[in-house]
């Protein structure tokens, strides 16, 4: 006759005292002392730990009860688990063992124990079972916490939290870059957002060093992938003129732009961490104007104004750049993008304010707080490198303009100001010097 699957694996049932042959004592420091009544040959079986215990070499055999006794002591949170496991022994599917587990931190639970009474059977059963399940966060801290040290039997159970071998993770990248970089049906739009934002987790540098080093394919294969974008930003900024010349209103394409720029935000991240921004830099320089006579063109209703402050935000990465010497572009060009953006930010900041103090029916438009702190750091950075000529002329037009509380350029004129009244006693020497070698 066969045995059913769940059958039990003798006709013996843990707590069967007529039957068994030896009790096991768990006991606390908290002063719990449970009794359990079992059988020495499952015990045995099972369990390295009984198996010395109630052997012949081991010193002495307490008795209690008429029966063996094998004392085990035990936490307090540990304690149902040392049941469990005992429970288990009396158990021959392992299907039936597995249901057993009852969700990650009970088969924790038992493993830990397994582990302490030498139950390979048990220890296989909760790995198979850990290995296979879904876990929580908070889980999956707890496993790390106790997996690490059991041996290698355990090992299977962290197979999902092992680093991969570079070459993958290479493959992972680069097939995310090519993703987030191009432009997918609208429905895909938010697989594409995650995508650029793992692309730039996997760059960066926190408590853990970054993914993959920025080496020179890396660096090449983003710029790649960047031009391609910036190609059809440039393409999509010329439909957009020869519609404007023609008095043709596409809200499809003004979309289009509004998600480009997004999209053209990202790489600047992405492109800030490789340090490689500055062809980015010169690209946008050289688009500046024809963005502009687009974006201003147009009515300032709530969803052009999000384009004008995504081109902002945008504009405002590049202009960081320049200020701070991540990118050194030559006097000409950094004197043409202040003074082709400074008027514009002076317009554009009124209307973002404006907005956002509006009634609630109104969209609200979602404004990074740091952006204008920014702009204004970086255009005082800018001027301050110039020559102290186009200094003075960019100074006076602040000076006279009606929008001169921002962005405010007080501490660009400061320094100007002290750098002029010191010049000449500064530079003398310097001209002295010039002449003395002349005269030589």
């Amino acid at each position: 006759m066969e045995t059913a699957p769940n059958e039990l694996k003798t006709p013996n049932k843990i707590g069967d005292r007529p039957t068994s042959d030896v009790v096991v004592r768990l006991r606390t420091q908290d002063g719990r002392d449970d009794w359990l009544y079992c059988h020495s040959h499952i015990l045995v079986e099972e369990s390295k730990y009984f198996a010395d215990r109630l052997s012949d070499s081991w010193p002495t055999c307490q008795i209690l009860d008429s029966r063996n006794c094998v004392e085990v002591y035990c936490e307090e949170p540990d304690l149902d688990s040392h049941v469990n496991i005992l429970r288990l022994f009396y158990v021959i599917a392992d299907g039936l063992m597995t249901e057993v587990c009852h969700g990650v931190k009970n088969a924790l639970g038992i493993l830990r124990v397994a582990v302490k009474l030498g139950c390979p059977r048990i220890i296989a059963v909760c790995v198979d079972y850990l290995e296979a399940v879904p876990w929580e966060e908070a889980e999956e801290e707890e496993i790390l916490n106790t997996i690490p040290g059991m041996g290698s039997k355990v090992e299977p159970v962290l197979a999902r939290l092992q680093p991969v071998n570079p070459t993958a993770v290479m493959k992972i990248f680069l097939a995310a870059l090519q993703f987030a970089t191009s432009s997918p049906p609208s429905p895909l739009n938010d697989l594409k957002t995650t995508a650029q934002e793992q692309l730039e987790y996997m760059l960066t540098e926190d408590d853990d060093a970054p993914l993959l080093s920025a080496d020179e394919e890396i660096k090449l294969e983003v710029m790649r992938c960047v031009k391609k974008l910036f190609d059809r930003f440039n393409s999509l900024v010329e439909s957009l003129l020869c519609d404007l010349q023609e008095s043709i209103s596409d809200t499809g394409k003004m979309q289009s732009l509004h998600s480009c720029l997004t999209d053209l935000l990202w790489a600047c991240q992405i492109l800030g961490k490789l340090e490689i921004i500055r062809d980015f830099i010169c690209s946008w320089t050289e688009l500046s104007v024809k963005l502009i006579t687009i974006v201003q063109q147009k009515d300032a209703e709530n969803e052009i104004l999000k384009t004008k402050l995504k081109v902002l935000e945008v504009t405002a990465k590049v202009l960081e750049a320049v200020g701070y010497g991540v990118a050194v572009l030559p006097t000409v060009k950094r004197l043409h993008m202040v003074k082709l953006w400074l008027p514009f930010v002076r317009t554009v900041k009124p209307l973002v304010d404006s907005v956002t103090e509006e009634s609630e029916d109104v969209v609200t438009l979602k404004v990074d707080s740091d952006i204008w702190q920014s702009l204004e750091s970086a255009f005082v950075a800018i001027i301050l490198t110039l020559p102290s000529v186009d200094q003075a002329d960019i100074l006076m037009e602040w000076l006279e303009n009606q929008q001169i509380r921002y962005p405010d350029l007080t501490e660009a004129f400061e320094v100007w100001c002290y750098r002029s009244k010191v010049a000449k006693r500064r530079l003398t020497p310097l001209g002295e010097e010039h002449n003395t070698a002349k005269a030589v």
